[in-house]
């Protein structure tokens, strides 16, 4: 736990139970936000190709994922940490921030 909270850059084992506490919110919260986002798309489970429509959905997750996280993040506490984990998780993929 020690290593954990050093690379993130956190003191304290609340701080840390926090974060545990966020991702796993975000996680669920993320799946339940995908499934009226996939029927308003016109995915439906009933007609699409189960072969196209679970990595779309999974491809759809993501994005909701990213941006949700710092709103579950901010409801606990901890949005500058889950805005930089953000931030560093896209530019991974290529999305640049302005600094400001």
């Amino acid at each position: 736990m020690e290593k954990l909270k050093q690379r993130w850059g956190i003191t304290s084992n609340f701080q840390l139970l926090l974060i545990f506490v966020v991702f796993s919110i975000n996680g669920s919260f993320a799946t339940i936000i995908a499934k009226p986002v996939t029927e308003f798309v016109g995915l439906d489970k009933e007609t699409t190709n189960p072969w196209i429509f679970w990595p779309l959905r999974i491809l759809m997750i993501f994005p909701i994922y990213q941006i949700t996280l710092p709103i579950v993040g901010f409801c606990f506490g901890q949005f500058t940490f889950f805005w930089n984990f953000t931030k560093k998780m896209l530019a991974r993929f290529g999305v640049k921030f302005k600094e400001s």
